[in-house]
Parts: structure tokens; sequence; C-alpha cells
């Protein structure tokens, strides 16, 4: 019973999560938005006093049932798990924990955390790992079989669904999550939750409360025969059926070992005062000799030809690549006689971070990097960065649409305390950034027509929503002088990116937005 309801609860949790990160309409957001803000490492970092709280006691009396039922990279591990040890049963060792690894990394995610570095954050998370898995090889998955129905629901003028764009937000990004699928892949097929009990410091630092919770799974020597067949169908590599022993910092309350044992020696609860007897039957002794030329013979038998499944996550990942790179390298035509360039990223010297981040350094310091806010995005704004620092967290660029002042969608999903919510008012008024002219861009100061005039351009002043920029002669003096947009009312300009957005240069916009390291209200 403790199985059916471990693997009920999570597989509704997991769900729950995946759905969050792969709906790009917001609307699940309204019912699933709380699957995100009970992860531990958001949690702390918002100081969301009540979810913290209520983790730990559920910890302290429950043990490590956060890691099984609630972090969706355990339940994905388990996934993964399962489906080698449907080919492959009872297939589990018991070994050692290895604290000069658990305790150094839990340590330095700590140091991490406290000095505000993205980019260990971002790879150590269990939730921010599972995000960028999610976002940059789920999200796209998804996307394509929703323009499939919106297809197919289109030729029978149908509007039940709607087609939207899939592209790259990242090739750093993308790349980092296929490693990370893989790597995490393949020791969760080999051990099931190696990865959770030697890397993950979320795993260390409950397996720290675990030790003392008031609920264990324990061993009944007196009803033992040491057949090892809870070693061997714990994922965790916690039960010793040899010494009768459980290490509860690394045990995850799956309930694997009390539904295969046949002779109700292990139990969850808390501990019972049982008189040892000594296993001298002949049919105990056998069982153990068995059990013994088993586990010799794991290890051999584990080096044997590659899987299927270890092919499945491989060209899972390629298809993953190949489709995001047609996406990206599908061409736009104008009126299907010219290829029209695409436009990129300029080179900013400061980021540009989604309204309500208050500043660089709030957002360096809260963000996990599970991209939430990038796969919510309505306006493909937002995308992960690549720098070092803040490797994976937000930045902002303007290419395919711009921050409209009527949507706060990312500071809604936030779960970290990195956005924080803002109103639509609010966010109208806050300067993110400030828009800078580059003269020898601009299509009115470098093209001309046939007759040799100067083309008219002043897309950027027309589309400004907060009336910043006012288009100017180049030159006062001359009467044929171009029209470019001199004048940059700094105290209107919010950063929105809508000149940048609008702007007909190519490859790089004439017009692009500066970050600031502090937002402010204008």
């Amino acid at each position: 019973m403790l199985k059916k309801i471990r693997k009920t609860l999570a597989v509704l949790a997991f769900v729950a999560v995946t759905l969050l990160f792969l709906d790009f309409t917001g609307t699940l957001h309204h019912w699933l938005g709380w699957t995100a803000k009970v992860q531990l490492v958001p949690a702390v970092l918002a100081l969301n006093v009540v979810v913290i709280v209520a983790l730990a006691l559920i910890t302290l009396i429950f043990g490590r049932i956060y890691c099984s039922v609630i972090c969706p990279l355990g339940v994905m591990q388990d996934v993964i798990s399962w489906l080698h040890s449907r080919r492959k049963k009872n297939r589990f060792t018991y070994s050692k924990e290895m604290r000069w690894l658990r305790y150094p990394v839990l340590l330095i995610f700590i140091v991490a955390m406290i000095a505000g570095i993205g980019s260990l954050m971002a790879i150590l998370e269990p939730y921010s790992t599972f995000g960028m898995i999610a976002t940059n090889l789920l999200q796209p998955v998804y996307q394509w079989c929703n323009n499939g129905l919106a297809a197919i629901a289109g030729h029978y003028n149908s509007y039940a669904f709607y087609s939207t764009e899939v592209w790259v937000k990242s090739a750093a990004a993308l790349a980092t999550s296929i490693a990370l699928l893989l790597v995490i892949g393949y020791l969760a097929w080999r051990g099931g939750r190696t990865y959770c009990n030697t890397v993950c410091p979320v795993g260390t630092f409950l397996g720290l409360l675990s030790r003392f919770s008031l609920l264990k799974v324990h061993i009944d020597e007196s009803k033992c025969i040491k057949c090892g067949m809870c070693t061997r169908n714990c994922k965790a590599s916690c039960v010793d059926f040899k010494n009768g022993t459980i290490d509860h910092s690394r045990c995850v309350t799956c309930g694997n070992c009390i539904d295969k044992c046949h002779k109700d020696a292990i139990y969850y609860g808390r501990p019972r005062k049982a008189q040892k007897f000594p296993s001298t039957t002949e049919e105990g002794n056998q069982v153990a000799m068995s059990t013994t030329a088993h586990d010799e013979n794991v290890a051999s038998q584990a080096a044997q030809s590659i899987d299927k499944g270890k092919r499945a996550f491989l060209i899972g990942s390629g298809i993953a690549i190949a489709t995001t790179a047609m996406a990206q390298a599908k061409k736009k035509v104008d009126g299907g006689l010219a290829t029209i360039e695409q436009k990129q990223m300029p080179e900013r010297k400061t980021p540009i971070t989604p309204p309500g981040s208050i500043s660089a350094r709030n957002m360096a310091r809260h963000c996990v990097a599970c991209q939430l806010c990038v796969a919510e995005c309505p306006n493909q704004v937002l995308r992960p960065s690549a720098d070092m620092l803040t490797f994976m967290q937000p930045i902002m660029s303007y290419e395919r649409g711009y921050c409209r002042p009527e949507c706060n969608r990312c500071s809604q999903v936030c779960p970290a305390g990195a956005i924080k919510p803002i109103s639509l008012e609010v966010k109208s008024s806050t300067k993110i950034g400030k828009a800078v002219w580059t003269h020898f861009l601009c299509i009115p100061t470098k093209d001309k027509d046939e007759e040799g005039n100067p083309i008219s351009c002043g897309n950027c002043a027309r589309h400004c929503p907060t009336g910043a920029i006012t288009m100017a002669p180049l030159n006062e003096n001359d009467e044929n002088s171009p029209m470019v947009p001199l004048a940059i009312d700094d105290s209107k300009c919010i950063g929105c990116g809508a000149c940048e957005h609008v702007c007909p240069a190519r490859p790089v916009a004439a017009i692009h937005v500066e970050g600031l390291e502090d937002h402010r209200t204008i």
C-alpha cells in the first residue's frame, strides 16, 4: 500500500510540474503554479517560510518522501530506472555512502547560493535541472504536436488550436540540457538513485534530516532469512541485508523493499522490539549462498551490450536536436521573392533582466535558472543566458518580439522571488533599460532610393508605446537631411524593446536597448 500511494502521488506531481513547463498559453499556471513554489530551493530563495517549515516537518516525520514524490527530477529517474527493471529484475546492490562527494557538493552549493553564483546553482539544483530539460527538449516536442493538431483543426475550419513558433532559445542551453539528460539518465539506468545520493545537494540536505525522521524503514531480523531481495530492489542502494541495516540518509521511502519482502521482515514505521534469531536453517543457508553468487555476477552482467533503453535516450535527444535545428533554419520570405535576413542579438554592455527582477544582482542571487519564465513568455523575449556567472538565467532580447506593457506573466510564474510579482500599472512605469541609436546602421543614413534620396523610416518612433523617440533631421541646416531618431527622451523610455524589434535594419537593429543594473520607476 505504501508503494502504491507513493507512486500515485508521484505520477500526479510529475505530470503537473511537466505540464507547467510545457504549456505555452499560460492557462495552466492558475491551476498548477503551486507545484513550482513547493520545490525546496525556490522556496528558500523566495523566503517562503510556510513551505520551508512544511517540507522540513514532512521529512522529519516521514523521511525523504520529497525526493520520491515532489521532486520532478527524482521521479524522472524513477521512470528511467523502472524501464530498465522491466528487462533486468533484482539488479541493485548495496553500496556505502560516498560522504567524500556528497557533503563537499552540498557545501559548494550553499556557498554558490550565498555568493549568487547562478551557474553552479543551475547545474546542481534538481528542480532547475528538470526545468532545463523540460523547456529545451520536451517543450519543442509538445509545440510540434500542438502545431500538427492546429493544422488538422484548420483544415476543418476549427480554431481549437493555434500554431506557435518553435525555435532554439539558446544553443548553450540546448547542449547543456542534452548533456544533463544523458548523464542523469545513464546513472538512473545503471544505478537508480545514484545521482540523488551522490551529487544532488537537496538530497544530501534532506538526508541529514531524514536520519532523525520519526517513521523509517526497518528490518525485523527475527523474520529475515537473508534472501537479499530487499537489497536487489533498493534503487537507493541503502539496504544492507547482510548486516540488517538501512542508511536512512539515502532512503527515499519508495516502498520497493517492503513490496518485495515475502516474509514481512521489512516494515515502515517506528522500530519494533523484536528478538533476534540466527539464520541457521538449511533453506536460509542455501538462499544466502545463492545471494552471494548472484552478487558476484552483478558487475559482469551490468557491463554487457548496450540496451535498447540507452539507444532510446540517444534517439530522443537526436530528434530534439534535429527538429529544433530545422525550426531554426526555416527561412522567412518577403512576398515569396526575397529571403528576409534573420536579426541577430546586439552586443549589449549590460544584459536586460525582466521587469520585477529589481536589479541584476537580485536576479543573480535568487534565480535558480529553472527557465519557467522562459517557457511561459508569450512574446518570445526571454532566453537563457550564456554568461558563466549567470548561466541559464533569463535575459531579454528583442529579435522575435518585445516586452509588451500589458504582459506580466514572468513575474507571476517565478517561484524563487527572482522576479517579483508586479501589476501592469507598475510594470508600465518600470525602467529596465534605455534605447541607444547607432548612426551608421540606420536605414535613412545608409540607404537611398532610385533617385538618390534618403529612404525614410521612422518605425521606432511610430511604435514606441511611451512616446520616448522623436524623429529629427540629421542635419538641421540641410532641408534634404534624413529624419532619424536623434532625440530619445530618457525620462520616458522604459526599455521595452519595441523600437529594437520593429527596426528593419539587418542583421543588427540600428536602435537597441542597453540594460540597467538597477531598475527604477519613471
